[in-house]
């Protein structure tokens, strides 16, 4: 284990108001598609093998279905994503029993609004961090934002000795819903999104403690980048989708997983649990396959999936947060899949875990 490995020392979650229950959102949707797709009842089951019982949104239900141009869409990002961090932002620090003076950079990662300044200036407004703290913003992450940006939180940690970085990410995905879209990805983003914001403080500071982040990665295949990302239209951003996406994993994941075990001298059943992004309910059962694991056995991830949706970025370090509370004692590995095609991967000694 490296003796400067970053420890995990705080992690914090945050939702919006809006409890969007799925039937509601499956009627919703089929007042709002029923209009541009004569087939929508073979498209509505999407709703009913998601493996989402609830989400959170920043806006109410009744609103999607609206039109939205750019500029609304944008301002709406703005607001709620500032408040949704802060939230998350000051669960983290209290979990960590820090102040905000105390830390050194901040990592904010986004991909489903713009902002500039970035989130993360809007913040230094609204808590007292320093004003020589360093600021990364990420942008165009996705779905592998969380796990990606924990390696890029890490890194920061271990430039200078003694060093504490907060990680912060956000995504408002069901802001992006575009009503005159009757794609089925459009359809089946209805279906799963939700929107949150977690974060997550790594230290190399010798005062705190946690479990250490003892190695991060990532693996992007070549020729795959239609597989996921965003479709830039006049009135926001549309979802693109592949169905390749759990074949991919089937086919591809697992060498691209031991790769990265295989410098840690780990295999894929050495851990205690596994804190995966929860892309949908057929990422997780070609996941459970792949890491010779029973179908439902990702617990954390399904339960998180059930109760939040796919938030993008965000969802990992839920799963993180989840898992930490009750997984036995023993190495902890997070991963996510996003646009790129990528895959992120993090991995964490059980040092703090309870």
């Amino acid at each position: 284990m490296p003796q400067d490995a970053p420890r995990l020392t705080g992690l914090g979650t945050a939702v919006p108001p809006h409890v969007l229950d799925q039937e509601a959102v499956r009627e919703r949707a089929r007042t709002v598609f029923g209009r541009e797709r004569a087939d929508l009842d073979r498209l509505l089951p999407a709703f009913d093998n998601a493996g989402v019982r609830r989400r959170y949104a920043c806006l109410p239900l009744e609103s999607y279905g609206e039109p939205m141009g750019w500029a609304d869409r944008n301002a709406r990002f703005e607001s709620h994503a500032t408040d949704l961090l802060t939230a998350a932002a000051e669960r983290t620090l209290a979990d960590a029993g820090l102040a905000p003076e105390a830390l050194d950079a901040v990592v904010s990662v986004s991909t489903t609004g713009i902002a500039t300044p970035s989130l993360d200036a809007h913040l230094l407004n609204r808590m007292p961090f320093r004003t020589d703290l360093e600021r990364l913003p990420v942008f165009g992450l996705g779905c592998c934002g969380g796990v990606l940006g924990l390696g890029r939180a890490a890194a920061l940690a271990r430039a200078k000795p003694a060093r504490r970085v907060l990680l912060l990410a956000v995504e408002l995905c069901a802001l992006t819903f575009r009503p005159q879209d009757a794609s089925k990805a459009n359809v089946i983003a209805a279906a799963l999104f939700g929107d949150g914001a977690a974060g997550a403080l790594l230290s190399t500071h010798p005062d705190d403690a946690g479990p250490k982040l003892v190695d991060w990665g990532e693996h992007t295949w070549p020729g795959t980048r239609d597989v996921m990302g965003w479709r830039v239209a006049d009135d926001g951003l549309g979802v693109l989708f592949a169905q390749a996406i759990p074949g991919i994993v089937r086919a591809r994941y697992g060498s691209a997983l031991d790769a990265f075990l295989a410098r840690n001298a780990l295999s894929r059943r050495d851990f205690a649990g596994y804190a995966c992004h929860p892309g949908g309910a057929k990422v997780l059962e070609a996941l459970e396959a792949v890491l010779g694991l029973a179908e439902g056995e990702l617990t954390a991830a399904r339960s998180i999936l059930r109760d939040y949706g796919n938030m993008s970025a965000p969802t990992a370090l839920f799963v993180l947060d989840r898992l930490r509370r009750t997984a036995a004692h023993g190495p902890i590995l997070a991963s996510a899949l996003g646009p790129g095609f990528t895959a992120g991967f993090a991995l964490f000694e059980p040092d703090g875990y309870t």
